[in-house]
């Protein structure tokens, strides 16, 4: 049965049997057939069915809330009998936002220097995003937002507060300045993240509070984009101090401390809430809080 609910997670996550097919490296008749097994195993009916996928009956979104809770218990007695055979080891997928990505790179260096059997892989994703995820088992942690917006039930250790940064070139008005005041920025040409990072709606709101409502003619979801506008030199942005001393090291820019009122946000790793977590799981969690800027 096991493998049959991951086929249904599967199809709920994906909302189309194609694509969850594919996820699982199946053919869609097997994906299918394994559905109809579990309806049939259950004496529900789970999914509708028509033409396409057409979401998930009432029985089907209970069912949905089981089907996470059993193969994530699954997983973890996988993860808890290879620790007992071979120590830490496997591989852990991290979802993290992109102006956290250096502190991704810290902590998995500093996690494979003691653990060199674990694996990682690490995807850049939007706050919003990694919590689906979570919620989805698609990824066993993330790297994000701890007290900006609603988190959900999980597990979390804080690392850091994020202060923020003008990035701009040596032609830049503001150049040569040990500190930039936000209402500073009104007028500039501003090169920011889009809407739907969390990043974004935080620096909007630090500039609600200074009195300006700059407008970003250039918005994406790439810091590397935005940094290379800026050496261009007719651009500026706004960028947290880590990323930003990271992306403009060694290059002919200038990273200047943001000034004046303005709301700072705690960033940390978060797992999915489960006690006790996975060996693997619980060293990085760990490794978290003693890397943690913020005193506890």
């Amino acid at each position: 049965m096991l493998q049959k609910l991951e086929m249904f997670i599967a199809v709920a996550n994906e909302e189309h049997f194609g694509r969850a097919a594919a996820s699982l490296g199946i053919t869609q008749p097997t994906l299918s057939s394994g559905i109809k097994q579990l309806e049939d195993q259950l004496g529900v009916q789970l999914v509708i069915r028509g033409s396409r996928y057409g979401g998930l009956t009432p029985e089907g979104q209970s069912a949905l809330v089981w089907a996470r809770r059993i193969v994530g218990d699954a997983r973890q007695l996988r993860e808890e009998m290879r620790y007992k055979r071979h120590g830490l080891a496997g591989r852990l997928r991290i979802a993290v936002i992109p102006t956290a990505l250096t502190w991704a790179a810290q902590i998995t260096a500093r996690f494979s220097e003691k653990h060199p059997k674990v694996r990682f892989t690490i995807l850049s994703r939007p706050s919003a995003e990694i919590l689906t995820m979570l919620e989805n088992l698609d990824v066993d942690a993330g790297i994000s937002y701890l007290d900006n917006e609603p988190m959900g039930r999980v597990s979390s250790e804080a690392l850091y507060t994020e202060r923020y940064m003008l990035v701009c070139s040596p032609t830049s008005p503001f150049a040569g300045q040990r500190s930039v005041d936000w209402a500073a920025l009104e007028g500039q040409k501003l090169c920011l993240l889009t809407p739907d990072m969390q990043n974004r709606r935080i620096i909007n709101a630090n500039f609600a509070e200074a009195g300006i409502a700059p407008e970003a003619l250039i918005e994406s979801n790439s810091t590397v984009v935005l940094v290379a506008h800026v050496q261009t030199g007719g651009w500026v942005t706004v960028l947290p101090s880590d990323i930003a001393a990271f992306l403009s090291g060694g290059k002919d820019l200038e990273a200047i401390p943001l000034t004046g009122t303005q709301s700072e946000h705690a960033v940390g790793l978060v797992a999915p809430y489960r006690e006790p977590h996975t060996p693997v799981l619980d060293a990085l969690l760990a490794e978290a809080r003693r890397m943690s800027e913020i005193p506890r």
